[in-house]
């Protein structure tokens, strides 16, 4: 399963969830030019449960409390970091939106930090060095768990190599996340398993907690400067589409949003339409100057009428500039 978007938009730019993207993706690169200093340097700036508990192993690697900082902006491997950026771009512009700017580093770098202690005191005597975002990601996760649990995750499923969209709560994917990091963290036997399960658990329950007290805190007045500065303009590229259907209607009737600037300049939109196992995805036009409940008609997307003649899809035109959190 490969998660594509959730289907909350944001109405704020994720700037902040931008430059984490982008501070990472720096550091992968510098990690990569150490060459032969590769893995010194990854003992200088991961976290190695040992160096807290061992004198002798200290001494080597003096790093201590920064190293609960430092590892998250590192990575081992190509593939760990798209994964981990992949899901931060998906889960963390909406937590930004919901709490702020400035809110959002500080709850981003406080999981991550506590998703680092706690690796550390489950595995005290290992000697292997932890590095990267999964454990601050996974407190974004929990934070989107609480928020957005009816939310869904448009997700990937590849069926004989062709590509099946499907639609899943986001309580049940990031439940199910949950449950796996928990079986697995069970199963492993603490220095010896390649990843760190209960970084992933410790960054979650973390989210979880202290999430309502970033969304108490008060927003100042410059940050209220910021958000409005940040809005977006434009609606999600790519829309989710169920189409409805009337007994007697060969057509189909569904809804496209947009916002006022889309409908003042025009656009295109990306519409995945599950219908059945015939999923699709269609680029739509929308023209300038297009009016609220304006319709849209898809030619030979509907329904086959007795003499095997199909039917429209066709789309109403809803103009948004707020959307909702739920």
């Amino acid at each position: 399963m490969i998660p594509i978007r959730d289907t909350i938009p944001s109405r704020n730019y994720p700037i902040v969830n931008n430059i984490l993207i982008v501070t990472n993706i720096f550091f992968y690169f510098v990690e990569v030019g150490q060459g032969a200093n590769f893995n010194n340097f990854i003992y200088q700036y991961g976290v190695v449960p040992a160096r807290y508990s061992s004198t002798y192993f200290n001494s080597f690697f003096p790093h201590n409390i920064f190293t609960l900082f430092s590892f998250m902006f590192l990575h081992g491997g190509f593939w760990h970091l798209l994964g981990n950026m992949w899901s931060l771009y998906i889960f963390g512009d909406n937590i930004e939106d919901n709490i702020g700017h400035f809110r959002y580093l500080f709850f981003y770098l406080l999981c991550g930090m506590f998703s680092g202690l706690s690796h550390v005191l489950l595995n005290l005597n290992s000697d292997i060095p932890t590095i990267g975002a999964s454990g601050a990601i996974a407190g974004v996760m929990g934070a989107y768990f609480i928020l957005y649990p009816r939310s869904k995750i448009l997700t990937l499923i590849p069926i004989l190599f062709i590509p099946y969209f499907i639609e899943i709560p986001a309580f049940f994917f990031l439940g199910f996340w949950l449950l796996l990091q928990i079986i697995n963290a069970a199963g492993s036997s603490g220095s010896m398993a390649g990843i760190a399960w209960w970084a992933h658990i410790g960054g979650f329950i973390m989210g979880i907690i202290i999430l309502r007290w970033f969304v108490s805190i008060p927003a100042s007045h410059f940050a209220g400067k910021i958000r409005k500065a940040t809005e977006k303009k434009k609606s999600h590229h790519l829309q989710v589409i169920h189409p409805k259907e009337d007994e007697y209607d060969h057509n189909l009737y569904g809804t496209i949003i947009i916002t006022t600037y889309e409908g003042l300049m025009g656009t295109k939109k990306l519409v995945n339409i599950p219908r059945g196992f015939n999923k699709r995805i269609l680029r739509v036009t929308i023209p300038q100057g297009i009016k609220q409940g304006a319709l849209l008609r898809l030619k030979g997307l509907g329904k086959h009428s007795a003499t095997d003649k199909k039917g429209d899809l066709l789309l109403k035109v809803e103009i948004q500039d707020s959307f909702s959190n739920d």
